[in-house]
């Protein structure tokens, strides 16, 4: 396992983040405490040191595990959770992104977690009705009073973390120093204004499924379009009831066809295409076996070639005004004939 630093912060973080969703059984997703205990061991016994949680998982219990797994071990992990969604569906102030919810929501993962301080805190899902002033000086005084160190965006609109990095960098608050989006093969829009704008502000890019659902692992079968589990009994449904269309067709193609040649598990093909697009990725994991093949793609590097192919067939149309802005004539309107003149000018 090796580090990197964590966005425009001096943490040092694993290169792979282990996600916590699987901890607990509530969800009906997850396990046990004694089978989630020995992925978290594992985890860490291969070096990584960053894990991902969230209030809401399993209604609390990943927190709960975690809280008992780190004892005598806390100050070693980097311990990221997150708060917005609601924790009782009768009080409207129970879930969102409001100073409220927020100090609560904090005290209550620091009682679950057996904690005193939280290393990176999560805004979960944007709300769409809390200012977002009022969330980035929250933010900031729950860092001064040390219950959290570095604060970072899980979904939430691009314009929204610029603008609110922007006045917290005028008002001299804390900024968001990562980002949690969906990112993967399959789906790449995140492209179209998010990277852009966390290389602008050196905020670091996690990614929350980068296998898709285990779509990516080549664990489901097509039939008619629709996945389906290797042993028949049960149909994949998360996304648009487990239809893809031809592109996604063609680009699992593609992966299945460099496994192949590579002799490597797909997931480790996709998960190292993820990490070489600069994106750390977040990894669940039900069992050790689960955990350890996905830990086998830190070994593997993909040629240029490889690269090449899935870029080809996973690419996106990135939409106005990129694609207007990138054309040729445009670009001679703008610099005139001297457009390709420019040394080291992004173009």
């Amino acid at each position: 396992m090796k580090y990197q630093i964590l966005g425009r912060s001096g943490m040092r973080v694993s290169e792979m983040c282990l996600g916590a969703m699987t901890f607990g059984e509530e969800w009906g997703l997850g396990v046990d405490q004694t089978e989630s205990r020995k992925v978290f061991n594992l985890f860490l016994d291969s070096g990584g040191n960053f894990i991902d949680t969230a209030n809401k998982y399993n209604e609390g219990t990943s927190e709960m595990f975690l809280g008992d797994f780190m004892k005598g071990l806390r100050n070693q992990i980097v311990l990221a959770t997150k708060y917005t969604m609601n924790m009782n569906d009768q009080d409207p102030n129970a879930g969102g992104n409001h100073r409220k919810n927020m100090v609560l929501s904090v005290e209550e993962s620091l009682r679950r977690l057996k904690t005193d301080y939280i290393d990176l805190y999560w805004l979960h899902m944007w709300d769409y009705t809390t200012p977002a002033e009022e969330v980035m000086r929250a933010l900031d005084d729950l860092i001064r009073s040390g219950k959290i160190l570095h604060i970072g965006a899980s979904d939430t609109p691009a314009w929204i973390i610029a603008r609110s990095n922007t006045f917290a960098e005028l008002r001299g608050w804390t900024q968001f120093t990562a980002l949690q989006l969906k990112y993967n093969l399959l789906e790449r829009t995140i492209e179209r204004e998010f990277t852009e704008m966390a290389r602008e502000f050196n905020i670091a890019v996690t990614s929350w499924a980068p296998l898709n659902y285990g779509i990516l692992t080549g664990k489901y079968s097509l039939k008619d379009g629709k996945l389906i589990s290797a042993d028949n009994s049960k149909r994949y449904s998360p996304d648009q009831g487990g239809f893809l269309d031809k592109r996604k067709q063609e680009i699992i193609q593609k992966l299945r066809d460099i496994s192949e040649r590579k002799n490597l598990p797909m997931s480790q093909i996709a998960l190292a295409w993820v990490r070489q697009k600069g994106v750390l990725p977040i990894v669940g994991a039900k069992t050790e076996s689960q955990l350890k093949e996905n830990l086998g793609y830190l070994q593997h590097e993909l040629s240029v070639i490889d690269m090449s192919e899935l870029e080809e067939a996973s690419k996106i149309d990135l939409g106005f005004p990129h694609e207007f802005l990138h054309r040729d004539g445009i670009r001679e309107r703008i610099f005139g004939d001297t457009y390709t003149k420019f040394d080291g000018l992004k173009l």
